[in-house]
């Protein structure tokens, strides 16, 4: 079985967001950046798929400017096997990621497709479902645990009343949730040898993707800071203020 997992370089998660002063974006120039958290679950889960004999080969596809090559290299020091690079300086939209991701399908034919459920850094938590949809194949969302059968892969998803069990035919996409597993630290011996991995790198236009945005960013702000809060001698007070200068009562 071969299993696609998509990755995408972001800030790192320890890293304090800071607003540009044009309003325009985040701040990202001499900003430590890393591995999606969400998607460093989906490598470890695809390894561990490799682990126990179930998938014969991953392949780790990223999309970005060059320096996404450093978060395949990532993947690959954790166990991955090989990578692609989608080369694209332009930000991209989850509809853009989607239509990439379906494109590196086409051309490598896996079995099953497993992505972090979402973004740090947009949170849009958008891009697994609309591959599926392109595809047209099943899907489980929020995945917190996996089983591989014959032919089918049984998937454990978080929803609001607890937990749902679904049996998805192959192949399938799969996003995964926090509590899948820990995923694991690469090793200085493997890192050396993610070095001479290879990493394929193709461009949108020559998968023949249009990758043009959708939506227009007007401005990006700080949170109001919330102002200080107050005691309150009783309950009768507290009405007084709700209703008289809060207004909400």
């Amino acid at each position: 079985m071969k299993v696609l997992v998509s990755v995408k370089r972001v800030i790192d998660a320890n890293v304090k967001v800071r607003v540009k002063a044009d309003r325009t974006g985040v701040e990202t120039a001499n900003v430590k950046q890393s591995m999606n958290p969400f998607d460093e679950i989906a490598v470890e889960e695809a390894i561990r798929l490799a682990e126990d004999g179930k998938a014969e080969e991953i392949v780790v596809v990223s999309a970005g400017p060059e320096r996404c090559s450093e978060t395949i290299r990532t993947a690959l020091a954790m166990g991955a096997d090989r990578g692609i690079h989608v080369k694209c300086d332009d930000a991209l939209e989850p509809l853009a990621v989607a239509k990439i991701l379906k494109a590196i399908v086409d051309r490598e034919s896996p079995d099953i497709v497993i992505a972090g459920k979402q973004a740090i850094d947009d949170d849009c938590n958008q891009t697994g479902q609309m591959l599926a949809g392109l595809l047209g194949w099943p899907q489980g969302t929020f995945v917190s645990k996996l089983e591989i059968g014959d032919g089918e892969v049984q998937v454990t998803r978080e929803v609001d009343g607890g937990l749902e069990t679904l049996a998805l035919d192959l192949p399938c996409v799969v996003t995964t949730d926090l509590r899948l597993n820990e995923p694991r630290y690469a090793s200085l011996p493997n890192i050396m040898r993610a070095k001479k991995k290879p990493i394929d790198a193709v461009t949108p236009e020559e998968l023949g993707v249009d990758i043009t945005p959708r939506l227009t960013t007007l401005k990006i702000e700080e949170p109001t800071k919330r102002e200080a809060g107050v005691k309150l001698e009783s309950a009768a007070e507290l009405v007084d203020r709700l209703a008289n200068e809060a207004g909400v009562i």
